[in-house]
């Protein structure tokens, strides 16, 4: 196991736990490259964020920009050819916690110091890493119907989560696994145990979902589009039930998503990503209020109000995505950029930098930009 490391400090943070908290998990120049046999794909490329205790981080941008692998690559469970490349993932723990739990969850004990764990460091396959994937951060899939196994009840599926975080009786465990489906809202749950995923609506199914990632009271639970194919009734019960969730314990949630409506309504921090980058990263009235990146002007204007002239077209974002074997040098937005400058946009790459009190963009718009990118005095001009 890597020796343990304070937390670093980075970032935009939330102005209540500024002085007083460290970041739960801090993500620090994170790469995760696909090497085909036609080239590589740099689906996260530099990505860095922190998700800070009992709050709420949005990760936005158009598919394809690498939200989800980033989720993937933080529990590790990117699939081959993909792996990560470079980069930090830091944990934050209790000292001697992760050696005391043996891939069991563990209480803190009298003495115990904050510390940080690289998980990009730690065998996906090991011990440590699986006692952590679902036990300290877990995931609410993307698609439930295809991920709960067809061919096993939606209790076994939870029970076995349970039994793989906890020690306990499968007695205790089944009863356990009726206390997570009543938790999250399932009617009947009794019943619903030794019920089939196909069996299951579509919210009841995404409300199981998230009670088998509850099995082990994580610290962390990452919600990749876990509204994706619900009606907008279903949609708000999930949201909702998100949020109490957090509200009774005390839980973060990382929130991916493409819906700028979700992210207003949930989010305390949000991180908008292009081509596997952070281009903007605030809080989210700021975000909202005061964008700073051209492409999260350009996002926020896309979204339809009632406050829109009637049948008049939506902006959109001209051109398109690049070919991830053809990515531009320079900004990697700047093609489809309003605001490119010849010279420099196409030239030198805008680093994540502070402009304002609590936002970063990563764009040549602002002096400070160019200062922290090296841009020469000449070119800046």
């Amino acid at each position: 196991m890597p020796d343990s490391m304070p937390l670093p400090m980075a970032g935009s943070l939330p102005e209540s736990t500024a002085a007083t908290a460290s970041p739960l998990l801090a993500v620090r120049d994170l790469k995760t490259y696909f090497f085909q046999d036609e080239g590589v794909i740099k689906a996260v490329d530099g990505a860095s964020f922190d998700v800070w205790p009992s709050k709420t981080l949005g990760i936005v941008g158009e598919s394809g920009c690498g939200k989800s692998v980033t989720a993937r690559s933080i529990l590790r469970i990117v699939e081959r050819p993909g792996r990560i490349v470079g980069g930090e993932i830091l944990l934050q723990y209790e000292t001697g916690d992760v050696q005391r739990r043996g891939g069991q969850r563990a209480n803190g004990h009298p003495g115990d110091t904050p510390a940080a764990i690289d998980l990009a460091r730690l065998s996906a396959d090991g011990s440590q890493m699986r006692g952590i994937r679902g036990g300290e951060i877990s995931l609410v899939f993307q698609e439930p119907m295809t991920s709960f196994s067809p061919v096993h009840t939606v209790g076994d599926q939870i029970i076995e989560a349970v039994l793989l975080h906890r020690k306990m009786s499968k007695r205790e465990a089944r009863d356990r696994a009726i206390e997570l489906l009543r938790l999250v809202g399932i009617p009947r749950p009794e019943g619903r145990v030794d019920e089939y995923a196909y069996q299951l609506s579509g919210g009841l199914r995404q409300r199981a979902m998230i009670a088998m990632a509850l099995a082990a009271d994580p610290k962390l639970l990452i919600a990749d589009e876990p509204t994706t194919a619900l009606d907008v009734t279903t949609q708000a019960q999930i949201l909702e039930l998100l949020r109490d969730l957090q509200q009774r314990t005390g839980m973060a949630i990382m929130l991916i998503t493409h819906d700028l409506g979700v992210i207003a309504e949930m989010a305390d921090e949000v991180v908008v990503m292009y081509l596997g980058r952070v281009v903007e990263e605030g809080s989210v009235d700021d975000i909202f209020h005061a964008p700073k990146h051209p492409y999260t002007r350009a996002l926020l204007e896309s979204i339809p109000s009632v406050q829109s002239t009637p049948r008049t077209k939506l902006p959109t974002i001209s051109g398109g995505i690049p070919h991830p074997y053809n990515r531009p040098a320079g900004c990697p937005f700047y093609p489809r950029c309003p605001d490119f400058m010849p010279g420099l946009c196409n030239e030198y790459e805008p680093a994540l930098s502070p402009v304002g009190q609590r936002q970063e963009a990563a764009c040549f718009l602002y002096d400070e930009v160019k200062e922290a990118s090296g841009v020469p005095t000449a070119a800046a001009s």
